[in-house]
């Protein structure tokens, strides 16, 4: 079923912020983020720089607490939802559809070569790395407050000094080998496969680890094992799902590849305490 998945359009998100901006991009400073509290997609590419106070923003399993200054990048097929932390913040944030950076750009797949837009979402400044961002997107909001006629020239230009930074300074904070390669692999492939794919089995096989190792590892990581992850995965995906009112919980069923909708009902309810009609409320 494409194009089923309840995602956030871009016109969705202006209208968080009461913008009347361009059709394939807009920026906002504000003291008020959108916190979504339930998990959602997007049709637009999002860089925040979060300038003061601290938010929390879950992506797929990952829930963190962020404080500024700290800059967010995320990409259109990210799960995501936000809830309030501080009082007071101050955060700059842009959004732009993937079509307006890549119609001067020869190579359709620039955007999805970097992993931060998926994984890794969040970059935490520190020292001259805070001073860098700050002059970064203190020129875009003199850019897009003001009415020159290369405004979108230009925008794409700071965006590509934005990612090309970005990228930058992930790669010296993946060579620091925070996070053990199997388990990191083990998410990835989760989140490709898990439509289809839900045995322990199937994961440890194509990562070429017996299952007890792979277990062992994701326990050791990150509290949880192997089966909770995938159990997690699926009841994100289904109240993303939920959220879209077009769907009748058997085509979600289907979408989630349960034998019926009675089979994904009481799987939604072990592991929610409510049933999906319930949740949909």
């Amino acid at each position: 079923m494409k194009n089923k998945i309840q995602t956030y359009s871009l016109t969705q998100h202006k209208s968080l912020f009461s913008s009347t901006d361009k059709e394939d991009y807009f920026y906002t400073q504000t003291t008020e983020h959108p916190y979504i509290s339930e998990p959602y997609r997007a049709e637009s590419y999002a860089i925040e720089f979060l300038r003061k106070g601290s938010i929390i923003m879950q992506t797929h399993l990952d829930k963190k607490i962020i404080h500024a200054p700290a800059v967010i990048a995320l990409g259109p097929t990210v799960t995501r939802s936000f809830t309030k932390n501080s009082d007071e913040i101050l955060i700059d944030i842009i959004f732009f559809k993937p079509q307006f950076f890549l119609e001067t750009q020869t190579n359709v797949f620039f955007l999805s070569q970097y992993e931060f837009f998926e994984n890794n979402n969040v970059l935490e400044l520190k020292g001259s790395l805070k001073i860098k961002f700050e002059r970064i997107f203190n020129l875009i909001k003199e850019l897009l407050e003001g009415d020159s006629k290369h405004q979108s020239a230009a925008l794409i230009s700071y965006l590509y000094i934005l990612i090309y930074e970005l990228d930058s300074v992930q790669e010296a904070v993946s060579a620091e080998g925070t996070q053990n390669p199997l388990f990191e692999n083990f998410k990835k492939l989760l989140f490709k496969d898990f439509l289809k794919q839900r045995s322990v089995e199937y994961y440890a096989d194509s990562l070429n680890v017996t299952r007890k190792h792979l277990s062992e590892v994701i326990k050791k990581n990150s509290g949880k094992t192997a089966s909770d992850w995938i159990n997690e995965v699926v009841i994100l995906e289904a109240k993303v799902l939920l959220q879209n009112k077009s769907l009748t919980i058997n085509q979600i069923s289907d979408e989630l590849n349960f034998q019926n909708q009675s089979a994904f009902g009481r799987f939604f309810k072990n592991h929610t305490g409510i049933s999906p009609l319930e949740y949909r409320k």
